[in-house]
Formats: structure tokens, sequence, C-alpha cells
């Protein structure tokens, strides 16, 4: 396998300013030798989180940023508030330093006070965390990651990437009985919401990378915000808005895997210019872009959104140039708020996004959503995309404009070179053959929704097998709904995603106006079709 193929050289990534390619001597826009575990589900992830940083000591390295952190949040049963995990490690010595997306308003169901009162906890135990708007109007930083590093022991070296954010409602498990520690949703998804998501922990030398990620925010010199009401508050507060500098960086931990990973990443293009992205970057679009235009046999993602016709498009063309591609997207089945402006634009989104797949690959396109075995829906927030069983990402990107072309995102690309032994191996025809990594996460992913085990995974390593497993389990849970849920539930939680199900109010609201005004991802942003992004 040519990683070359498949992964942006740092030409492709279109952002020369950034330090995280310059630190491999040979010039690689990636690293080698790196092992990455998917975690799927909040609870496990948690559970692995809190054990590893109570294990941390004097001079080790605690960095993480979120979109939103709750300092109640347990990460495993009581006495295990993160606010409270995060303070001890500081008081042991360890540095800890975080970064917070200073949001907008409460008021609008956003989360500033709650990052506000996680960052003072920290801070009062002698770490650093930062409430960072250095964002453009309207945006928001969503890279979620944790990077644990030991001062004395590199091996143990480890960071967390991916879509769980360390707030209520993410502390989940393959049960699906939702978090305890709820937070409000849609009246559809119940009193303790069920949530699906999943992380990535990546141990080598991309540890670094991560790390490298980190600091270039950090060290950022432009004011944490721009709002003079916001920096009055601050003053007024005595809250810090000026970093301290960093330790030095330790050396990347040594290679111990057969993963390449690389780092993908957006930023905007900002009037007071990221010093690390003077013109923003899109490589999240790019990395897609690029794989996409190899994909041959089957695309498998999970999102939280897919409402953008432009990025919708991107996977049509792949669809269109190739007749025997195949794709399967999992999303949420209804819309995360109650409300005409909040599910309408939600809807009219995904609906324009659909309607292109479909148009371009007609039955080679299934959409489904999952609910568990009570019959409530499952809310998808994950981020994951699987290709020819060869290219995987797990991030904090979905796929809509914001996450290609406003947000700050970070997702990690992965190329296994470890064959996978199992027939067929090369679903694509591309000659790269099928990779284990990919393929497990396929494969893990799929026996949940279908509530199957490893026993059946010869039936779902063909593309085709594999597509109409999916197919047939999702009909059979229809048909057990239908008949008014009378004899044994079939196996198996997908449930067909269907445009009918739209709300009345869809109609009224698609408008010339209300596509302009009121589009799910904001305000329209620039998103070049010449693939350059």
């Amino acid at each position: 396998m040519n990683t070359k193929d498949w992964f942006l050289n740092g030409k492709e990534r279109g952002n020369p300013a950034s330090g995280i390619d310059a630190r491999n001597d040979d010039g690689l826009a990636w690293s080698d030798g790196n092992t990455v575990r998917p975690i799927p589900h909040g609870a496990p992830y948690f559970t692995e989180l809190f054990a590893r940083v109570k294990e941390l000591g004097a001079g080790d390295l605690l960095l993480f940023t979120d979109w939103r952190g709750d300092p109640s949040q347990r990460l495993d049963g009581p006495g295990s508030e993160v606010a409270g995990v995060f303070a001890a490690a500081a008081r042991r010595g360890v540095v800890v330093k975080g970064l917070l997306w200073r949001s907008h308003w409460d008021r609008l169901r956003f989360s500033e006070a709650e990052n506000r009162h996680l960052g003072e906890d920290i801070e009062a135990a002698g770490g650093e965390c930062l409430r960072d708007m250095r964002v453009p109007p309207g945006g928001s930083h969503h890279q979620k990651l944790v990077v644990l590093r030991h001062r004395a022991d590199p091996e143990r070296d480890i960071a967390f990437v991916g879509g769980i954010d360390l707030c209520w409602g993410r502390r989940d498990d393959s049960a699906h009985e939702g978090d305890p520690q709820s937070s409000p949703m849609a009246k559809v998804y119940g009193a303790r919401p069920p949530w699906h998501d999943v992380q990535a922990a990546i141990q080598g030398p991309a540890v670094g990378d991560v790390e490298a990620v980190f600091r270039e925010r950090w060290e950022d010199p432009q004011p944490l915000t721009r709002n003079p009401l916001h920096r009055l508050a601050d003053l007024m507060r005595h809250e810090d808005t000026l970093p301290d500098p960093l330790p030095p960086q330790f050396p990347d931990p040594p290679a111990r895997g057969p993963h390449s990973v690389q780092l993908l990443r957006t930023y905007a293009h900002r009037r007071t210019r990221y010093p690390f992205a003077p013109q923003g970057e899109r490589s999240v679009a790019r990395g897609y872009l690029k794989a996409l235009r190899r994909a041959r046999a089957l695309i498998y993602i999970e999102d939280q959104y897919l409402w953008s016709p432009q990025v919708a498009q991107s996977f049509a063309d792949a669809l269109e140039a190739n007749p025997n591609l195949l794709m399967i997207n999992v999303l949420p089945l209804h819309p995360d708020q109650d409300g005409a402006l909040n599910s309408t634009p939600q809807i009219l989104g995904r609906d324009q996004a659909l309607s292109i797949l479909k148009r371009a690959g007609g039955d080679r396109v299934a959409v489904y959503g999952v609910e568990n075995r009570e019959g409530t829906p499952i809310y998808v927030h994950a981020k994951v995309c699987v290709i020819d069983d060869v290219w995987s990402t797990i991030g904090s990107d979905n796929f809509n404009r914001r996450s290609w072309t406003y947000d700050s995102e970070l997702t990690c690309a992965v190329l296994d070179g470890t064959p996978d032994g199992r027939e067929p191996l090369d679903p694509g025809g591309h000659g790269d053959g099928a990779r284990r990594l990919p393929r497990d996460l396929r494969l893990t992913l799929a026996h949940e929704h279908l509530e199957v085990t490893d026993a059946s995974d010869t039936d779902l390593l063909d593309p085709s097998a594999f597509f109409a497993a999916f197919a047939d389990s999702a009909a059979a849970l229809e048909r057990w709904h239908a008949q008014g849920r009378h004899g044994p539930r079939p196996p198996g939680r997908l449930r067909l995603y269907e445009t009918s199900r739209m709300s009345p109010w869809t109609k009224v609201w698609a408008t010339p106006f209300y596509r302009l005004v009121c589009d799910p991802d904001g305000r329209p942003r620039t998103m070049r079709r010449s693939g350059q992004y």
C-alpha cells in the first residue's frame, strides 16, 4: 500500500505555516509507527481516561481542548468528577493545561457557564484553563483532544482524539440506556437520551503531533476574546487572559505499531490571523476529497449531521464516477431539539444533502438511524468514515460546511500496514487490499447495530453482503414496528431514515430566504468546487 496515494502531502495540506508537518525529518505530512485503538462509547473512554489521569505524577503533562466541559461530569462513578480528577492531578504536580471554547450565552443553550466553572476548579488547584474565543463571528472551537505525557516513561504516552466532549450526556455504553447525568434534548430521546459516539486512542510518535496541535493554539498571541464586555468581565474577575508558557515538548514517544496517522484540521481564515494558519486550513475537506477519489467499493459513515449540499456533492461525485460504489450512512433519526426553529433547519438541510446522494447513487445509497432495545432513538454523535476497508477517520468534524470551512476541527486519519487476511482482500479493486484496523472498526460498529457476534464476520466482509445485511435487518425491525411490536423483537437496532418523516413545517420554511438566512450551518461559507477547498 502506498501511503502517499491516500494521505495529503505537505503541499496538499495547503497550510505551510503549520508546524506539525515540519516536525518530521523526512518531510512527511504524517507519522508512522503508531497504534490507534478506536473506543466506541463514552463510558469506556471515560473509564480509561480516569485510570490514566490518576497515574500521572509530578512533571507529567495533561493537555486538553474541548467544545464543552462540565465540571461535575463523572468519568467512572461517584468521586470521579472531571473537575476534581484534573484538579487532583494539578495538585500532584502534573502540568494541567486546558483550552475550552468560550461559547455563546447559556440562555442560548450553549455552555459558557459550564466551561468557566470547569476552568476555575482546575486553576484553583494550580492548573491553567483558558476560555478561547479566537474564532470568527458565529464560529466555535470544536476540537476534542486529551494528551497525556509521562516525563520518565514515554511508552505510556497517549492521546485521545474524536467526538466525545467531557460533559453531561456522553457517558453511555453499548446498551445505550443513556448517561445518568443527562442533558436536555428533544422529547423523543427521553429523559436519559441514548448517545452513540467514538473516540480514538493514539500511541506512538503521533502523540507528539496531537500535542503540537494543542501547542499551536495555546501559543497564539492574539487575545482570547476581542469582545470588550468579555474582557472587562475577565478583568473584574481577575481572570488570566494570557497563557503561561508551556514546558518544552518532550521527544516523541517511540514507534510501537503498524499504523500511519495523519492529523487533519479545519481553521477559518480570520482577519486577525492564526499564526499557525494565516490563510486558514481545510485539510479535513482536502483529506476526504483525496480519499474519495480512490473509493471503489464501500463508504461507511456515521455522522451527527450530513446536512450540507456542498459536502454531499463530494460524495456524490465519487458515486457517479464508480457505478459499483456503495454508501451506508448512520445518522440521528431526529433533530436534537424540539421546535420549528431548531428542528426544521436540520430536517431540510439533511433532506437536501440526501437528495443529492440519492440522485447520484440511487439504491446504492442507504441511510439509517438506530434505536435501543426499548425503541428509544439513539442520538448519533460519532464522526467516523471508512473507505474500502483501507482509509478511516475518527474525529470532531461533521459532514457539514462548518466543519469543513469555519469551526476549528481535528480528525485522525489512519492507514494500517497490516493486511486483514480475510477475503475479499481487495474490495476496492485499487490494489491496496483490506486492512485490519479499518475493517475491524467497520465490523465493530456493525456488530452493535445488527446485534450480531464475531461469528457472523464472514457474512459481512463483502461490501455487497454488508450492504444487504443492513437493509435486511432494518426491514425486519420496520415490519415489527408496523405490526404493533407483537412477538419477539428481531435482532438489530437499525431504522430506515425516511425523508417522508419530515415535519410539514419544512415546506413552509423551504424558501430562498430560509435557505439563505436559516441554513443549519449558519450563514453561507465559501466552498470552492475546484477540489481545492
